[in-house]
């Protein structure tokens, strides 16, 4: 009698431990980026490879009820700043070249994209990047602002003006 008792602890602890081993945990980035953990399996999920004794079964008879279990949506906000040139800087170049350089506050994320816009007027199409180079500027007062556009054009940021002169050799 105690040998079957002892079998059966003995496949009971097996077959806990085989069902503990079984059990699978995927990751994958979600569409803002965030990670998702989950025990089921979804195209581009990779899966996470756990120790032996860190799964722990949950129980089914939790009333989740009273918990705040609603996603939430936490919200960047982002800066764009001109670093080069400064407000009211003189630029003097004959040929009207201005090297014009800006940051962006957090991070710039793959898919957004960086409006220049001299005098009111778009320069140029939106660029994945906060370097901008001009020619031929013509002499005077300029002003020029940035947009920083996500993944679906929509402006989420938006720089201070900055002004700046351009100074070349008149022909006169």
């Amino acid at each position: 009698m105690a040998k079957l008792v002892l079998i059966a602890l003995l496949l009971t602890s097996l077959a806990a431990s085989a069902y503990q081993s079984s059990a699978k945990i995927y990751v994958w980035r979600n569409e803002n980026g965030v990670l998702v953990f989950s025990d089921t399996p979804r195209p581009g999920a990779e899966e996470v490879k756990t120790k032996p004794g860190n799964v722990i079964k949950s129980a089914t008879s939790v009333d989740t009820e009273v918990l705040d279990i609603k996603p939430q949506v936490i919200e960047q906000k982002y800066e764009v700043v001109i670093n080069s040139p400064k407000n009211n800087a003189t630029i003097r170049d004959n040929t009207g070249s201005i090297y014009i350089s800006g940051g962006i506050k957090p991070q710039f994320r793959p898919g957004f994209q960086v409006q220049l816009y001299l005098d009111g007027e778009a320069y140029d199409k939106p660029q994945k990047h906060s370097m901008f180079s001009l020619r031929n500027i013509d002499r005077g007062e300029h002003k020029i602002k940035m947009e920083l556009l996500d993944e679906k054009g929509k402006v989420i940021a938006l720089s201070e003006s900055v002004t700046f002169y351009m100074h070349r050799a008149s022909v006169n």
